[in-house]
């Protein structure tokens, strides 16, 4: 059974912590495909809604370091991994489930291979973030305020390589679905960019 009581806690404690503050919807979102994708599946509750709120805590401003030198080689899973357990401690998340989040956090990015099904459920809501329309204002709204973001065609490689790249790494049925339409929008966007010449140096 789902325990509830951490939960208002670490929602306001990363609403408190997200910086730019656009950050934090991403969070909201991402817990709502996680129930989506696990619709019918048996899994864990608590693990997926700790996971998905903590597991980009090293991208808040404050958080990661603001010197370029350093941000770029930055681990920003590392440091969630480091921080979870403590602040799951402060929210009097049980105990003995903080190693499985830690790892769901590990391995929620695209080149792992989670280990567990809350893990793929965080994995694939994670790819899913990245495309369609959440997906292209999460990468635009990083434009010049993102070192690695500085022209509209550093975006646009991005979202293209999102394109080719993520969808044959989703594993659950549900996630295969739901990437359907968020696939065709992005495809259209793309297409009017290239057709209005967004991707010119400089633009």
């Amino acid at each position: 059974m789902p325990t509830t009581a951490f939960r208002p806690s670490l929602i306001t404690y990363i609403r408190e912590q997200a910086n730019p503050v656009d950050k934090f919807s991403h969070q909201a979102r991402l817990y709502a495909l996680t129930r989506e994708i696990g619709a019918g599946l048996t899994y864990d509750d608590d693990l997926v809604f700790a996971a998905v709120w903590l597991h980009d805590l090293g991208v808040f401003i404050g958080h990661r370091p603001e010197e370029p030198a350093l941000l770029a080689a930055w681990d920003c899973v590392a440091y969630a991994v480091k921080q979870t357990p403590p602040v799951l401690h402060r929210f009097n998340f049980p105990a003995d489930k903080i190693p499985a989040v830690v790892e769901i956090i590990r391995t929620h990015q695209p080149h792992f291979t989670p280990a567990t099904i809350e893990g793929e459920i965080v994995r694939d809501a994670d790819i899913l973030e990245q495309l369609g329309v959440a997906g292209i204002l999460r990468t635009v709204t990083k434009i010049g305020r993102d070192t690695r973001f500085k022209y509209f065609p550093d975006a646009l490689k991005v979202l293209q390589k999102n394109l080719d790249t993520l969808p044959a790494q989703l594993k659950l049925p549900a996630s295969k679905t739901l990437v359907k339409p968020r696939l065709q929008i992005l495809k259209t966007f793309l297409a009017a960019a290239a057709a209005e010449r967004c991707a010119d140096l400089g633009s």
